[in-house]
């Protein structure tokens, strides 16, 4: 497999990630074919230089790429898995962008030896979708996760890893299932909370008085609801594991509030101010998860 610098590169889906991407690996690869539906996406894509050349979908008859990144809803990526071998019969190497990975490396796994591929996710993104809002820097300085197939040559691997350098992000190698398990509790799950948070407080009249915390506890809910519902699904398990820790913790602070239990409430707000404090220093000195490697 060649070096990034001669990879020819073709992104399925030219959105917030698939967009930022590609304007992240100009200069870094000599030619960047963008596949998307949309018209109005390809043509501004072009006009802006973002890629060399547009096409509404993958067929056979697509211009040839080495290395094909899908960066389109998980559900999506699933699709083209399946019909990858018809849709580029000489194969290539495949990199995912996909917000969950136990199913997407599960049909990886699936494709012929002529499609070295691994699993990826970039932690990073934005609460605005779409080619307008992508920006070159969105990786820069971020974790990108790779989650290898079980046995895989490493080809995929370390193009993988050259890309990631290229667009400045950090690699961190996880197995797919405990890459679910952690971003169903880091990530999903706030995302669901922020969602509740944003529905009890539909009101222009609590709006007025709102500030700071109610703004950026509520971030998340901005999210586009077609991306999270593939996220969602696509990671179900994992998220009612997150989704019933959080209701014990739920809970024991309603519990202790319905008491009048001063006690237990200020243990259980000391106890999150403490882990929120190991936190920040953690992210600080930028340590990887347990079992993680770079």
């Amino acid at each position: 497999m060649s070096d990034l610098q001669h990879t020819r590169v073709g992104i399925v889906g030219l959105g917030l990630m698939g967009g930022s991407l590609a304007l992240a690996l100009r200069g870094h690869v000599p030619y960047l074919l963008g596949v998307d539906r949309q018209p109005a996406t390809r043509q501004a894509a072009l006009r802006d230089g973002i890629v060399d050349e547009a096409v509404e979908a993958l067929t056979p008859d697509a211009p040839p790429v080495d290395l094909l990144v899908l960066a389109t809803p998980v559900r999506a990526i699933l699709d083209t898995l399946t019909r990858l071998p018809a849709l580029r019969p000489d194969g290539c190497a495949v990199l995912d962008l996909g917000s969950t990975k136990r199913a997407v490396v599960a049909a990886m796994s699936a494709l012929p030896e002529r499609f070295p591929a691994i699993g990826g996710h970039p932690m990073c993104g934005k609460e605005t979708a779409g080619l307008a809002a992508a920006a070159a820097d969105l990786y820069r300085g971020q974790t990108f996760v790779l989650c290898p197939l079980p046995d895989a040559p490493p080809a995929a691997e370390q193009l993988a890893r050259q890309l990631i350098a290229a667009i400045g992000a950090r690699p961190v190698v996880l197995d797919a299932a405990r890459h679910d398990a952690t971003v169903a509790a880091v990530s999903h799950l706030p995302y669901l909370l922020a969602g509740a948070l944003m529905r009890g407080a539909a009101d222009e009249r609590l709006w007025a008085i709102s500030a700071s915390g109610f703004r950026d506890t509520a971030r998340l809910a901005g999210s586009d609801p077609r991306m999270m519902l593939d996220i969602l699904l696509t990671n179900r398990e994992a998220v009612l594991d997150a989704l019933r820790e959080a209701e014990t913790e739920l809970a024991a602070v309603r519990d202790a509030l319905a008491d009048g239990d001063e006690a237990a409430l200020a243990e259980w707000l000391s106890a999150a101010q403490v882990a929120y404090a190991a936190y920040r220093r953690f992210k600080s000195g930028e340590h990887l998860l347990p079992g993680a490697q770079t």
